[in-house]
């Protein structure tokens, strides 16, 4: 794995690297215009693959890799980690930036009573690794004791699909795909809901990389609400966003919160035992 991560810095030191997830859908699409977009700011950025994030961990505490678009839950834990710190994240073209766990079940059942028994003896799917999905299930005090049964979904989206073949019995999702999603599903309900926030798709930063790069990377993001550029215009349309808006460590505090009451820590390898 050390050689292999090594082998990058080869190819792609003179270039700010970001890491793509290789299972991740429409990469192809959304890196290709943003690649372009960069470039006419004098960016030059490359998009270095990880297979899972351990290995993309390992490629941030090593030099290898500058940058990772990330869910908030994996930014926290790079966070935890030291490893990484946020810098900018998109502004959709409604005008938000952050998220929060809605709990969805079929119609006519019973609204969520903010504790684990509500849970008990029924089938629970949600997106691995997600702040709006298994992090927000074991935040709460004694999920993992109520004999639920626990099914892991690829996608918000396909957790709701899940859930509305009677598959399953409650999804925990992120509101936005369900605002989005939620006229296709009218036999499903939001039955509960998290309160607070978590930053959305915010672009972290390896501790280690180089600091002009990053202020480069991070300014031309920023203005790019006010670019009418073709360039521009080609990432705001493939991303669906308006712009980015500044990111601090200090936008993730409920996001590691919730982190911490899920039983994650420091240690962490990004996999639940």
């Amino acid at each position: 794995m050390v050689a292999l991560i090594l082998s990058f810095s080869v190819s792609y030191a003179d270039q700010f690297r970001i890491v793509i997830m290789q299972d991740e859908q429409g990469v192809a699409a959304r890196f290709k215009s943003l690649e372009a977009y960069l470039g006419k700011k004098k960016v030059e950025v490359s998009f270095v693959p990880a297979p899972n994030y351990a290995f993309a961990a390992n490629m941030f505490s090593v030099g290898t890799a500058d940058a990772m678009f990330s869910g908030s839950a994996i930014a926290a834990i790079f966070l935890m980690k030291d490893l990484a710190k946020p810098i900018v994240r998109p502004v959709s073209n409604d005008g938000k930036s952050t998220y929060h766990a809605v709990i969805i079940a079929r119609k006519g059942a019973p609204k969520f009573n903010n504790r684990a028994d509500y849970f008990r003896g029924k089938r629970v799917i949600f997106t691995p690794l997600a702040s709006a999905g298994e992090m927000f299930f074991r935040s709460i005090p004694g999920s993992m004791e109520v004999s639920a049964t626990i099914m892991k979904a690829p996608s918000h989206g396909a957790a709701i699909e899940i859930l509305s073949k009677g598959t399953a019995d409650i999804a925990i999702v992120k509101n936005l795909v369900w605002d989005k999603l939620k006229d296709k599903y009218p036999e499903l309900v939001r039955v509960g809901e998290d309160t607070q926030e978590n930053p959305d798709n915010a672009l972290i930063v390896s501790k280690i990389a180089d600091a002009a790069a990053v202020s480069a990377v991070s300014d031309a993001l920023l203005s790019l609400k006010d670019d009418m550029s073709p360039e521009a215009r080609s990432v705001k349309d493939v991303m669906t966003i308006r712009g980015f808006t500044r990111t601090t460590a200090a936008d993730f505090k409920y996001t590691l919160e919730l982190l911490k009451k899920a039983g994650v820590d420091r240690s962490f390898n990004f996999t639940f035992k």
